[in-house]
């Protein structure tokens, strides 16, 4: 009974407020919009009211733009959403608040949103909003509850079978895709996976020999430091038996699977060489490289950069490093410690890969390692680093997960993780005071925002301690600064008091040029132009160039962790099948 009286008493302040709002856009009312919302209120839309994201702040803004843009959109049939988690009460950011699902419709399709509610002189009324389009009506995703017409895979006798069906799909023999993605790891899959389900012809490459490769190539010890439970990839979630950290190559025989079960159409061993944008013809013209060195010309309309964040890696070209008479390698394709027992080596850089390699050097052999810092890092016990995932423990559906992820407009997003790393810090007190007794420079963000706005800004300068801070704090892997190194010479490091640190291996751990970066090689600089800033948060906190619209028609990049590839390749694709449909210019 209680718990009945609970839902009843959130429900009733949602049901008005929708109600209330439904009215006003129906008037497209501004000055009625406007008195809805808190006095600090902030909306995110994703899609349902513009073919963008966008977030706005403070009640005048958000009543101007939502009453200007109703005419095309249409939206109505404002309501709770059925069979999700009811409103509930929470406390987000600090806030206290009634948290609601929603649903709606425009002209485009189904919609999704999120509401909180705060008192406000005896009035519930919004601190924030979320509106995001589900679907496009007469598009829907098959695996939303309706299977391919059994007619298309009817038995067919003396006819092509499944396999020759996908023999031919992927062989591209007499036409080309629609979409051509580059990178087959997560953000690539995930983006083809979807896509397909919306029927939409695509082709992912990539440039390693095996579909797991970006993963499986890389540093011996390297397992993933986000938890399995929110790591899953569209449509087919992990198998309960995996561990909470997924090892590296258990990932990319998982991202082979996947690609087979979905059916996705992938060439391994091919690179992208260039290409150019054709406007008269409204497509690229691009020159593919295949494994057995011939070349295929194709002209997509669309090119999808999923090749990470981590892309090509950085050798920066630092004074003397050409002297040294030792070995250098990147921390990405460094390989095992066991390789390098018994000698010494430095490690340039102090964010995860720094840490995981001269972690791995110290436990296999290696007769001395020293890590090399350059500028303050963020350091978080693995455990701590998990906060920002909470979410993922309620006992909600994981799809309503998933939507309330999306549902924090950037200040609030921003403040919340200010308060998580302040948490992480009083529970890593022990670990940090130990690290700045050595030496070690200690970084908690701009502004205190932590580790996830460091990765959505520079895509990385933070480590999750998964051991190497004690080897550090105990002296078993040493610390320098780089600023006490005049040069590198013959034999190592030359200090600037003139001594000499030895070394027989230097790696590297100093990150990955971004997708720009990459694009702007590979179609020169005009369309880099064009493209402008790729990651890192615009004046509104969303990603540029990221899962929306960039410069350049028909390019469009999709990168970030697991979750937000599964988040985010939904949002790309709707905005691409819109498209391909003539919906969007």
């Amino acid at each position: 009974m209680d718990g009945i009286l609970t839902v009843t008493a959130t429900e009733a302040p949602v049901r008005a407020w929708l109600a209330d709002f439904a009215a006003a856009i129906e008037a497209a009312d501004a000055t009625r919009l406007a008195a809805l919302f808190a006095p600090e209120c902030h909306w995110r839309d994703i899609l349902a009211f513009d073919w963008d994201l966008h977030t706005v702040s403070g009640a005048p803004a958000i009543a101007e733009r939502l009453a200007g843009g109703l005419g095309q959109v249409a939206p109505r049939h404002f309501a709770l959403a059925a069979d999700r988690t009811p409103p509930r009460r929470v406390t987000r950011a600090g806030t206290e608040a009634i948290e609601a699902i929603f649903t709606f419709e425009t002209a485009i399709g189904p919609c999704n949103g999120v509401v909180r509610l705060v008192n406000d002189d005896g009035a519930p009324r919004a601190w924030t909003l979320m509106t995001a389009l589900d679907e496009i009506r007469g598009h829907e995703d098959p695996a939303n509850g309706r299977r391919w017409q059994d007619v298309d895979w009817k038995r067919n006798f003396g006819g092509e079978n499944w396999l020759d069906r996908r023999k031919k799909a992927v062989a591209y023999a007499e036409h080309d895709p629609a979409v051509l993605v580059v990178g087959a790891a997560q953000a690539g899959l995930s983006v083809a996976a979807r896509l397909g389900m919306l029927g939409v012809d695509t082709l992912v490459v990539d440039r390693e020999k095996r579909i797991g490769d970006s993963w499986r190539n890389r540093y011996h010890a390297l397992t993933l430091h986000n938890e399995t439970r929110v790591n899953h990839l569209p449509y087919m979630p992990f198998p309960k038996s995996f561990p909470v950290f997924i090892p590296k190559d258990m990932l990319a025989n998982w991202f082979e699977l996947y690609a087979e079960a979905m059916e996705l159409n992938v060439w391994t061993g091919t690179s992208l060489e260039g290409g150019s944008w054709d406007d008269a013809a409204q497509c690229w013209d691009v020159t593919l490289m295949r494994a057995d060195g011939s070349t295929r010309r194709m002209r997509p309309r669309h090119i999808v950069m999923a090749n990470g964040v981590s892309t090509t890696p950085i050798m920066p070209d630092l004074p003397g490093l050409k002297d040294f008479k030792g070995a250098v390698r990147h921390s990405g394709g460094y390989g095992s410690g066991l390789d390098w027992a018994g000698k010494r080596a430095l490690v340039l850089g102090t964010g995860t890969s720094g840490h995981d390699v001269a972690q791995d050097l110290a436990v296999s052999g290696v007769g001395e390692v020293t890590i090399i810092q350059r500028r303050p890092s963020l350091v978080v016990s693995l455990k701590e680093a998990q906060a920002p995932y909470a979410l993922y423990d309620e006992e909600i559906p994981f799809e309503d997960k998933d939507l309330l992820a999306t549902s924090f407009p950037y200040p609030v997003y921003r403040r919340s993780h200010q308060r998580m790393t302040e948490m992480n810090r009083h529970a890593d007190r022990v670990l940090l005071d130990g690290l700045e007794k050595r030496g070690f420079r200690l970084s908690f963000g701009d502004e205190g925002s932590g580790w996830q706005f460091l990765y959505q800004n520079r895509g990385g300068g933070y480590y999750f301690d998964a051991g190497c801070s004690q080897l550090i704090i105990d002296g078993r892997v040493g610390l320098m600064q780089y600023a006490d190194i005049e040069r590198f010479g013959p034999d190592g490091a030359v200090m600037k008091d003139g001594s000499v640190k030895p070394a027989d291996l230097i790696v590297l751990a100093t990150g990955y040029e971004g997708q720009a970066a990459a694009a702007r090689r590979l179609f020169g600089d005009a369309v880099g132009d064009r493209i402008g800033q790729v990651w890192g948060f615009d004046a509104e906190g969303e990603l540029h160039g990221m899962w929306r619209p960039t410069g350049q028609q028909g390019m469009w990049f999709h990168a970030g962790g697991l979750a937000q590839c599964r988040i985010y390749s939904k949002v790309l694709a709707l905005q691409i099948k819109a498209r391909e449909l003539g919906m969007v210019a």
